[in-house]
């Protein structure tokens, strides 16, 4: 038996788990908030503040006898450094408004939406670094001038664990967010970086999922480590066929697949994912927002506003809400505002306008379950996370919306578990007792249950209701027919 341990460094705080390199049973948890900098989702951040966190997650002995680590962070931080490897200014984290103007003018000057499909899988997004360094070279050209070299937040953690050598890395899945690697290709284009920084800069090694960044001067193994997404998924044990919903404010939707999946409308983000997979993911700017939104007109709480969900019946009387409250992604909708369809005086009760929040978020997130069937991504079955998930309301109508059996797993570090799996691997490859091709086989999340059973054609009509409105409403939403 050995053991290895997984980071996850977000944007708030560090999660470490330390784990049985056989099963992956946790034998020890450490936790640290990250010291308080900047506020909002435009923060810039000392990447010190990571390595603080790092250093009291791991305090009273917790790496003790541990053998490799693993390294999950935050994707889209942006740690741009000078030619002696110092920070040209600080991290640039989150999603980062800021950057808004500078996404869309990388879109329009390298000729659209398409020709950056083409070219890396994605459309620039303000969050991504390619944008950041777009706003870096029009807001601070000093500071862009300084800038040598690009790394994200866990390529910079990975290469000071291991004393900052001449060699930095990082991974497929970390590189494929970046807007400057291609996850079809394989490669990096660096004129994408030249496009939008005004030089071109040095850019970390791409390793492979179960190789090795190095080994400490104390003889501890560091992995490839990789962005939160990725790490999560690969601690949730997802697989070919498998997706995974999120529930947040905003919505996500990814699914594993063997080729890189995109779409020339951009809708799609193609990602590598930390196995040597794909992992498309489609977004959406509204979910839970839209029933925290109805919970307020309503003057309940999420939980109040399940029940009285559960009150009403499949189709909410033929209530329909488009929850499109802040504009939407998928379908592209930018500028457009909720739809409430349907009213009827049998209709207009608390219960079916609480039931409609619930059935036309799941039915947004279910049309972008469509984008990726329309682009031949399989999916047999969908996890679902987000503390939402656990509302019974969306229990009892997510299998039949979705058309899948749902997994609602149980709550974990999913990340930390994702990283520390990784270093499992790549400790597994370097002592030959595993094969680059093979991770460790450690069993998948435990949670609940739930398949669309007999409710399946009950939950088609509900979608079918829905595609119906949001089609008048927007004719052209996905060429005027389903995304699949």
């Amino acid at each position: 038996m050995g053991i290895v341990a997984g980071l996850d460094s977000s944007s708030a705080f560090t999660r470490m788990v330390v784990c049985d390199t056989e099963t992956g049973a946790v034998l020890r948890q450490g936790y640290a908030p990250h010291p308080k900098e900047g506020e909002g989702p435009s923060s810039d951040v000392d990447p010190q503040s990571w390595l603080l966190s790092l250093g009291e997650a791991a305090a009273g002995g917790l790496l003790e006898n541990v053998e490799a680590i693993g390294v999950s962070a935050q994707q889209n931080g942006l740690v741009p450094l000078d030619a002696q490897g110092g920070t040209a200014r600080p991290a640039m984290v989150g999603g980062d408004k800021r950057a808004q103007v500078a996404a869309a003018d990388l879109t329009a000057e390298l000729g659209g939406r398409e020709a950056w499909v083409r070219a890396v899988g994605c459309v620039p997004q303000p969050a991504q670094p390619v944008a950041k360094l777009r706003w870096l070279a029009k807001n601070e050209p000093e500071n862009a001038a300084r800038t040598a070299g690009l790394l994200q937040a866990h390529d910079w953690l990975v290469w000071q664990l291991l004393g900052r050598p001449v060699r930095r890395t990082t991974d497929r899945g970390g590189a494929s967010g970046t807007g400057y690697w291609s996850a079809a290709a394989g490669e990096y284009r660096p004129e994408l970086v030249e496009l939008a920084l005004g030089h071109r800069a040095v850019l970390p090694e791409v390793t492979g999922p179960a190789e090795a960044a190095g080994t400490t001067p104390e003889g501890l193994l560091i992995s490839a480590g990789t962005g939160e997404t990725m790490a999560a998924a690969f601690g949730l044990g997802v697989g070919h066929g498998d997706a995974v919903v999120s529930l947040g404010a905003s919505g996500s939707v990814m699914a594993v697949h063997h080729e890189a999946a995109w779409d020339p409308d951009g809708l799609i983000t193609s990602y590598a994912d930390a196995t040597g997979m794909h992992l498309p993911v489609v977004h959406t700017l509204n979910a839970v927002r839209a029933l925290r939104g109805t919970a307020d007109l309503l003057g309940v709480d999420l939980p109040e506003l399940s029940r009285l969900a559960l009150e009403s019946t499949p189709g909410s009387h033929g209530l329909v809400l488009l929850p499109y409250l802040e504009g939407e992604r998928t379908p592209r909708l930018p500028h457009t505002a909720g739809t409430l369809s349907g009213l009827r005086r049998e209709s207009m009760k608390r219960e079916h306008l609480a039931r409609a929040a619930f059935e036309g978020m799941l039915c947004s997130l279910a049309d972008a379950l469509d984008v990726l069937r329309g682009r031949g991504v399989a999916i047999r079955r969908v996890f679902l996370l987000g503390a939402a998930a656990d509302l019974p309301a969306i229990r009892a109508a997510a299998p039949m919306i979705f058309g899948a059996p749902v997994i609602v797993p149980e709550p974990a570090d999913y990340a930390a578990l994702g990283a520390a799996r990784q270093a499992a691997w790549a400790l597994g490859v370097e002592r030959g007792t595993l094969d680059r091709s093979a991770p460790p086989a450690w069993g998948g999340a435990a949670g609940t249950h739930l398949e669309p059973g007999e409710e399946l054609p009950v939950g088609q009509a509900v979608r079918q209701q829905y595609t119906a409105v949001r089609d008048q409403t927007h004719p052209d939403a996905f060429g005027g027919g389903t995304p699949a």
